[in-house]
């Protein structure tokens, strides 16, 4: 991806490539940044770009090289330490952070670990420490000393111990990772000049970024702090997009003899990891019958209509007939897509089974699944709880998927300290909860749902201390909870603090020289400060020009660093407060991710937020698989992405583009009376889609193919005739993979699903190379693919990522996809993969339904329009569509048939001449069907009678009320140009309350109650006037 544009033509190509800079830095309370130095070079080379950052010193019999690993290992813990902060016409800086928040933080992958300090006096760095965060230190006396101090010594003290003043027995700093392992031999350095050999040699991990140019030396000759933005757009820096195997030399290039380099372990029956439930032929083709029986009464009941007009009152005739006519094609494109309704199960034994079970291309059983990153959006922490927020990021953490191989993102669109904070907060809290759950299974991994469970939950706990870690993890979750609850409180008295003391300072200054001149009021701006009496970079709690909502830096901050690549167990400590010693205490990388915004851009709402992640998460750690989830939808089953990558890893999957979850939510009356669960949609309608070519995306809940989210098309995809493609004429389209620059085109994802050449599947080991470590330069990058003018000229919301233009950005980029020739998967599992909050109050319920009606208008009214579908989607998979950008519209019919009954009490006059046999029979076998229909329904799709019903209520009442508006509003778009704005439906905080149904009862004035109430009113005035 360029940093501008797709075109390969670029007028900067030729300019010169400038290698990037990342300024480390402490931010002092005056604003100004301290740099400060990495080595001990005599120049003051501190903002050379760290990509697999290796220091290279010639070696010498007194002087042997650390080990490169070594190096790396240092490089990530100063990323996983640090603030980045960057964006359009500024400086990417890396703010050091002595602490994240106010409470002390002890994991050792979290940032701002209180580490110890060295011992060297007048040095304030930290000692360099292992995977269990312990301290590595080169003497047998442990004096403790950092890697800057430990270097010194052996360059210029001849290798003297500054604590016991001994010689070091090694000159290398070694650990007891499993990752240790010889040093890796030195590059030849004949032929380079003296400063080549004293400078850091950089290579990039990524091969479409290596950076050949020696102009790294003008940083220290220029004193001017490097524009990381700039040089990413003028030399054209690219990413990778998704790699099943992380870009090593030599791994894996050649795939050709895949079936000729089988080994024989795999000459074994084909067991398949998923399998089709067909649904019996007793429910299925009386279904089927009855929907064609339908249809015919259908067409002759409107025939008849037609043909027997009322005379009397030929308006009230006409009006009728129009209304039946829509009505009835509403039901065809309802129904039709229902014919093939299938149900799907997944075989997590066989998955453990292929991937993860040792073998002799994979002795130690290294799990060989793929990576995911898990993407998680928010916006606004007063709408938005953040406890909600922070307990969804725990279950995420203590999924059950191989640590290494997860990622979870964190979007703050309103790039909020408060959020920052709680997310720290949820890390730190992660380090007692992860492994409790993964030491006694526990299910839900979702603290607040866990700890409200009405069974029992000591059931099937075999485990002696199990009740002494609950009462123990419950205490303190319920600390934690008064934490997050408190940190808006703690925020505004540390920022009052800080700010006071600013006053005071500049009152000072101000004395000092204004002299006997008559002194002015001081002004001081009122910042929002970070926990170590910084400025924070987002938006402040009093805003100010470039720290708004609308206004503020990008801001990335490691909160969890990659996890080591081996299992790490607990250790058996006095103050421990829970026994790990068998527990794996690694936590998945988690990043906190603010993406730039400045006024005078489009930031396209939730779609650009999702993007921007698309982007930073392929430079960070370029997950092949992305599954995204609102804020207030966490985990429920620990076992969910694995069912998931089921489906995207059998045979055929390469053709998947996403995996849809169905949505299942908590807190709702027992009642459902405003129908919040939606369960006709879930269990009826996207299993019907499944038949077809899958379902459409819902907006969370979806496991994503990151290729196909980069516009690319599927394999082996096949053109389907229909009547819409000859009466449309398609625009011709630049092929995706002339827009993408060819760094992209390598991707090793055709390793991820099983080889058409091979009968039992891929290559075993291909995804068990580890990782490269998290080097500065990287989050660099990612601040620069975050930053409001990155999408200037380039094809994202267009064609690539998540599409622009709609309310329902959801719908149409699944619409995307789908008219490339890609399928989808519904998937639902036996425990409920994911769960989340609906809003139970009606005017809230109204006005969630009516942003997405609005969506369908706006989509029925654009290209995306399914009328203009491509060859490559099936045609009843173009009625589904057509019929999401079409539903809204009956509403206008609707309100005028909710009208009809007073209009005949007024008039004294009925839609048909007169009450025949005839036109009763029509309605009798047209309701009986209906019925028999619903009957069917629930059979096959596992509702009950209720929840038809329910649904059926809330219909009537939408479609009177939202979907109109939404007609209007969607009008008015296309007519006048006037955009649409909607608010953040506002999630539940969780609290204990006496009545968890409190909202259904809260009653809010809304105009979209007007219809409705206008209609009840008319038609009880007129039965009134007819009595």
């Amino acid at each position: 991806m360029t940093g501008r544009s797709f075109k390969a033509s670029d007028s900067q190509s030729g300019r010169a490539s400038v290698p990037p800079t990342v300024t480390f830095a402490r931010k002092t309370s005056e604003g100004r940044y301290v740099n400060l130095s990495r080595d001990s070079l005599d120049s003051e080379i501190s903002g050379v770009e760290f990509t697999n950052y290796t220091v290279q010193i010639p070696p010498t019999p007194d002087n042997q090289p650390m080990d490169p690993s070594m190096s790396q290992r240092v490089e990530e813990q100063y990323v996983s330490s640090s603030l980045f902060t960057g964006g359009y016409n500024s400086v990417t800086r890396a703010h050091l952070m002595d602490k994240v928040i106010e409470s002390e933080t002890n994991h050792p992958q979290m940032a701002g670990t209180k580490g110890s300090s060295c011992a060297v006096p007048g040095c304030d760095g930290k000692v360099v420490s292992d995977e269990r965060g312990e301290d590595i230190l080169p003497c047998e006396c442990d004096f403790k000393i950092c890697r800057d101090c430990f270097i010194d010594a052996v360059k210029t003290g001849d290798g003297i111990c500054p604590g016991c003043k001994e010689p070091y027995k090694s000159t290398e700093l070694a650990t007891n990772s499993a990752e240790s392992g010889r040093p890796l031999p030195l590059p030849s350095n004949v032929g380079m000049s003296k400063m080549e050999r004293r400078l850091s040699l950089m290579k990039s991990a990524n091969r479409s970024a290596i950076i050949r140019s020696h102009s790294g030396l003008m940083r220290s000759q220029t004193g001017v702090d490097f524009d990381h933005n700039r040089w990413l757009f003028e030399t054209k820096g690219t990413y990778g997009y998704g790699n099943a195997i992380w870009p090593k030399d030599g791994g894996l290039e050649n795939d050709k003899n895949d079936e000729a380099g089988q080994p024989p372990e795999l000459n074994k029956p084909w067991r398949p990891l998923t399998r089709k439930l067909k649904i019996p032929a007793a429910i299925l083709s009386p279904y089927r019958l009855l929907i064609f029986v339908r249809m015919v009464v259908l067409g002759l009941f409107l025939a008849w209509r037609i043909s027997h007009p009322n005379e009397d009152a030929r308006w009230l005739w006409l009006m009728s007939v129009i209304c039946e006519i829509w009505f009835a094609l509403s039901w065809l494109l309802d129904q039709l897509p229902k014919f093939c309704p299938v149900n799907r199960a997944t075989d997590l034994n066989v998955l453990k089974e292929k991937f993860e079970t040792p073998s002799p291309a994979n002795p130690t059983g290294k799990s060989d699944l793929p990576g995911v990153d898990i993407f998680v959006s928010t916006a606004d922490p007063e709408k938005e709880p953040p406890l909600v927020t922070a307990n969804t990021i725990l279950s995420i953490l203590a999924a059950d998927y191989p640590v290494e191989k997860l990622s979870c993102y964190v979007s703050d669109d309103g790039g909020a300290l408060l959020t920052f904070e709680a997310m720290a907060e949820a890390a730190s809290f992660a380090n007692l909860w992860v492994p409790f759950c993964r030491k006694h299974d526990i299910e839900p991994r979702n603290p607040e749902s866990y700890f409200c469970l009405k069974k029992d939950p000591f059931k099937n706990k075999v485990r002696q201390d199990f009740v002494k870690d609950r009462r123990r993890v419950k205490r303190e979750y319920d600390e934690f909870k008064v934490r997050i609850n408190s940190l808006p409180d703690s925020i505004r008295r540390r920022s009052d603090a800080y700010n006071a003391r600013e006053e005071i300072k500049a009152m000072k200054l101000q004395r000092q020289t204004a002299g006997d001149e008559p002194l002015e009021p001081v002004k001081v701006s009122k910042a929002t400060w970070m926990a170590d009496g910084t400025h924070w970079p987002g938006t402040w709690v009093v805003p100010s020009p470039e720290h708004s909502k609308g206004d503020h830096a990008g801001i990335i901050q490691v909160m969890l660093k990659p996890p080591s690549d081996e299992p790490l167990h607990g250790m058996t400590v006095d103050n421990s407060p829970l026994d790990f010693t068998e527990v794996d205490i690694r936590l998945p990388m988690l990043v906190y991710v603010s993406r730039e915004k400045r006024p005078g851009y489009d930031h396209n709402k939730k779609a650009g937020a999702m993007n921007a992640l698309v982007r930073a998460s392929a430079i960070m750690s370029n997950g092949p698989f992305i599954l995204n989830l609102d804020c207030d939808h966490y985990i429920y089953n620990s076992q969910a992405i694995r069912e998931g990558l089921c489906f995207m890893m059998d045979r055929g999957g390469d053709r998947i583009c996403f995996v849809q979850f169905p949505q299942r939510f908590e807190g709702i009356d027992p009642s459902d009376r405003y129908a919040n669960h939606n369960t006709v949609f879930f269990d009826v309608n996207m299993r019907a889609l499944d038949g077809l070519q899958g379902p459409v995306y819902v907006g969370t809940g979806c496991l994503f193919r990151r290729t196909a989210l980069y516009g690319f098309d599927p394999p082996r995809s096949k053109e389907h005739s229909g009547c819409c493609s000859c009466c449309f004429a398609r625009r011709l389209e630049t092929p995706i993979s002339l827009l993408i620059p060819f760094q992209w085109q390598n991707s090793k994802a055709d390793h991820l699903q099983d080889h058409p050449a091979v009968k039992n599947g891929r290559p075993p080991g291909a995804l068990t190379i580890s990782r490269e470590l998290l080097d500065a330069s990287s989050v660099a990058e990612a601040i620069s693919v975050i930053s409001c003018w990155y999408e200037d000229k380039t094809e994202w919301g267009n064609r690539v990522g998540w599409i622009y233009g709609s309310v329902t950005e959801d719908v149409v980029t699944g619409y995307r996809m789908h008219n490339r020739g890609w399928k989808s998967i519904y998937c639902v599992t036996k425990r409920d993969a994911f769960r989340g909050t609906a809003p139970i109050n009606l005017t809230d319920r109204l006005h969630q339904v009516l942003r997405w009606a609005t969506g369908s208008v706006e989509i029925f009214f654009s290209r995306n329009n399914a009328f203009l579908a491509s060859p490559k989607m099936k045609l009843l998979q173009r009625v589904a569509y057509l019929n999401v950008g079409i539903y809204p519209f009956t509403s206008l019919f609707l309100i005028v048939y909710c009208f009809l009954p007073a209009l005949s009490l007024f008039s004294g006059q009925f839609i048909v001449q007169t009450l025949n046999v005839t036109f009763l029979t029509y309605l009798l076998v047209i309701t009986l069907t209906l019925c028999m229909l619903a009957v069917l329904e629930i059979k096959w799709s596992g509702i009950n009678l209720e929840e038809w019903w329910r649904n059926e209520q809330f219909w009537l009442i939408g479609g009177t009320s939202a979907h109109l508006a939404a007609v209007l509003q969607g009008l008015l778009k296309v007519i006048a140009g006037i955009e649409i704005s909607f608010t953040l439906t506002s999630k539940s905080a969780g609290d204990d309350n006496d009545d968890d149904f409190t909202d259904l009862y809260i009653i809010k004035w809304t105009s979209l109650m007007i219809p409705p109430i206008t209609i009840m009113m008319t038609n009880l005035i007129a039965y009134s006037s007819w009595c």
